[in-house]
């Protein structure tokens, strides 16, 4: 047996077992990837996989348990990988980091700026998209690092740790009558048309529940994934925006929108950083944790990953 044929059974169960797609994916061919999961089976003397004539059709119970042990053998090869390149690379190298848009846009650039002026041979890598995707990018291996709000808690094979807390905010126009009011309540906010989040991003299923729990219905007449764009909806007179606190701190006092904190009706939320359980970290995936939060360190990361923690308090 040999890695090439663990690469091949892992790819095809990602492409929900297309060979076809698989080879694509791999740069071979089709009847190239047969033969090798032909032959491992061959070897551990199981099937891995029922067929359909040539057609992957299932995994089968020993093949999920074959599986199981090509992901930590895949896992140790890339961690083996990245010790070469930690040593023969100490400060340079490739961190790829899968986050949402609003974590993107208004919380990553500064720490950002300042791993690259530490580490100015590091090549930095956004990969943006909801929870769910920035969990699956981590999950196989495209992204080193993963920070979101929802989500990434609930799969077991990342280990994940609190980054730090966010409220909701209103934003409305100046000379809007909530403008004026210092803590809008949940049932003034149900009698307006409201610009806000889609219901996978940012908080927004935190929202809903706090408007479900009154028994109270919103009038949610625009979603969108991204802050200014609800700002930019907000501008135009269709409603008033809920919106991350992260998406006004830089705004200039004395604009055009007010800002008002939302924290007493909704609550607030906690973004956590993740990784791969069991993952190698190069000493610039470290330092990036440390500013993004005071409170993360290589030590508290390293028992974290090693399983002797997995969460702390804010």
């Amino acid at each position: 047996m040999n890695l090439h044929q663990f690469k091949f059974v892992q790819e095809a169960v990602r492409r929900n077992l297309n060979l076809t797609e698989t080879a694509k994916a791999l740069y071979t061919s089709q009847p190239g990837v047969s033969k090798a999961i032909l032959e491992l089976e061959e070897e551990l003397g199981v099937d891995i996989f029922s067929r359909h004539g040539k057609r992957l059709r299932r995994v089968t119970e020993p093949g999920l348990q074959v599986l199981k042990s090509i992901e930590i053998i895949m896992r140790e090869v890339n961690n083996l990988k990245r010790i070469g390149e930690e040593y023969s690379k100490q400060d340079a190298g490739k961190f790829s980091i899968a986050t949402t848009h609003t974590q993107a846009r208004y919380v990553l650039p500064a720490p950002v700026a300042q791993l690259r002026r530490q580490f100015p041979q590091v090549q930095v890598s956004l990969h943006q998209g909801n929870p769910e995707q920035v969990a699956r990018m981590l999950l196989d291996e495209t992204a080193d690092l993963g920070l979101a709000t929802e989500s990434l808690a609930e799969f077991e094979d990342l280990v994940t740790l609190p980054c730090y807390e966010w409220q909701h905010v209103l934003v409305v126009p100046a000379q809007h009558p909530l403008a004026t009011v210092e803590r809008p309540s949940l049932e003034q906010l149900a009698q307006e048309p409201l610009i806000s989040y889609h219901p996978s991003f940012t908080g927004r299923t935190r929202i809903d529940k706090a408007f479900a729990a009154r028994r109270l219905q919103p009038d949610i007449v625009l979603e969108a994934i991204d802050s200014d764009v609800i700002k930019t909806y907000v501008r135009l007179g269709m409603g008033v925006g809920i919106v991350a606190e992260m998406a006004v701190r830089d705004d200039p006092p004395g604009g055009d929108l007010v800002a008002r904190p939302l924290g007493h009706v909704f609550g607030f939320n906690t973004a956590r950083i993740a990784f791969k359980r069991g993952a190698f970290l190069r000493n610039y995936v470290y330092a990036f944790a440390e500013l993004l939060s005071d409170r993360l360190n290589r030590n508290l990361l390293q028992r974290a990953l090693s399983g002797e923690a997995s969460d702390y308090d804010l």
